[in-house]
């Protein structure tokens, strides 16, 4: 088990939480998803045999918010804005 913390950006409220929640969700082999509003950061417990950050960032890149350049993985999407609102 290996647990990642990516800085996501984009979101500005509750639903954007919920929006990257289940995109995480959604990658097999990811155990546990804690997504912080304040603190502009998703935690993700996985197994690294079934996924990888890189894909972890890809759902999240998918689902329409970015990755910022401090993350364990660093993209390119980092001004964009994926609000749901």
């Amino acid at each position: 088990m290996q647990t990642e913390t990516l800085k996501v950006t984009g979101m500005t409220c509750g639903g954007c939480v919920d929006v990257v929640t289940r995109a995480l969700v959604a990658v097999d082999g990811v155990h546990n998803v804690n997504v912080s509003l304040p603190n502009k950061e998703a935690t993700v417990d996985f197994d690294e045999s079934m996924t990888s950050t890189d894909k972890l960032a890809f759902a999240i890149e998918k689902a329409g918010y970015g990755v910022a350049e401090n993350s364990a993985v660093a993209t390119t999407t980092e001004g964009k804005s994926g609000c749901c609102c």
